[in-house]
């Protein structure tokens, strides 16, 4: 299937939005972005973000650039005006921002009763002050949030960001209007739940990861109805293969949840517990590390992972399996 642009001439609907505070649109839809060359996600050289997304209305592609406090978007397809009526959802409108830097103070504040955790406050605060414009957005689905989720599960990026980029390149899409070559849609549920095994198993994805997304695929309207809900992690676990891991990875993205850190994580616990110790750490630690942060523990996290604080590596990098065969 041919993708890229479908409709280069197209007139797309336009709005500008104005945060209350400035937005760094790259950093707060990075999250999104599934390793090089995603289909779904694409940088180009005059700044703008582009990305996919199969709407409640329909598949819709959105372009995403900032101009001074003002951010200008346009948007193609049936679903380009629930992407604009979005967009500030999708950009962290909802963002609880002020109280976080409220925690933070308070943190600071109490030094003479837990040195550690003002310490660890500090050095936070200094990586909030670099990245003032990060978010914590909600697209607002879930579906699309959980299929890349599960192709990461328990390999290394590489390895999922390749069967994404197979599965999509077959069965997706093409992006509305002038997108940029090789971007698409992701397939609807009906369209994931009637991937043969034999094509699972070309882009690389095993069984038991192949099951859970055809499993989740079956019941994506009622987790569309999760998003912005307090039963959303419930609900997703309930799903046979999905786990804390992914539910997180969902939640992060999908209801834009600032406080759900990804425990499972491989590399996790040891650039966090190194970054705010000087000490590697497992899951509990890590957990034990951001509880002072509470309400903010993912977004604690992703400033950790912007910072490039990581312990020294050791011994060989995980290579990424290759079981296909052609």
């Amino acid at each position: 299937m041919p993708l890229g642009g479908n409709g280069a001439g197209a007139t797309p609907r336009e709005r500008g939005w104005r945060p209350a505070t400035p937005v760094d649109a790259a950093l707060t839809l990075s999250p999104h972005r599934r390793g090089g060359g995603d289909p779904a996600w694409r940088r180009t050289p005059d700044g703008a973000i582009w990305r996919t997304c199969r709407t409640p209305e329909g598949s819709g592609t959105l372009r995403v650039v900032t101009a001074g406090a003002e951010v200008r978007a346009q948007a193609w397809g049936p679903g380009a005006q629930w992407l604009l009526e979005t967009l500030p959802r999708l950009l962290g409108a909802d963002d609880d921002v002020a109280g976080f830097a409220a925690l933070l103070a308070e943190l600071a504040g109490a030094a003479r009763r837990d040195p550690g955790a003002a310490r660890a406050a500090a050095f936070v605060a200094g990586l909030a002050a670099r990245h003032p414009g990060l978010r914590i957005g909600s697209s607002l689905r879930v579906f699309e949030a959980l299929v890349p989720a599960v192709l990461e599960q328990k390999v290394v990026g590489r390895e999922a960001w390749r069967a994404w980029r197979w599965l999509m390149r077959k069965y997706g899409e093409p992006a509305p209007g002038p997108a940029p070559e090789g971007m698409a849609v992701a397939p609807p549920p009906e369209v994931w739940r009637a991937i043969p095994s034999w094509d699972w198993h070309r882009a690389g994805a095993e069984a038991v990861r192949a099951r859970t997304i055809v499993n989740a695929a079956r019941h994506a309207g009622k987790l569309e109805t999760t998003a912005g809900s307090g039963e959303a992690d419930r609900l997703l676990r309930a799903l046979p293969g999905v786990g804390v891991w992914t539910s997180a990875e969902v939640r992060q993205r999908a209801h834009g949840d600032p406080d759900a850190p990804s425990v499972g994580d491989f590399h996790l616990p040891s650039i966090v517990g190194w970054a705010l110790t000087g000490r590697k750490t497992d899951d509990a630690g890590m957990l034990e590390l951001l509880e002072p942060f509470r309400g903010h523990r993912h977004r604690v996290v992703r400033l950790i992972e912007l910072s490039g604080v990581r312990p020294p590596a050791r011994g060989p990098r995980m290579a990424a399996r290759d079981y296909r065969s052609f």
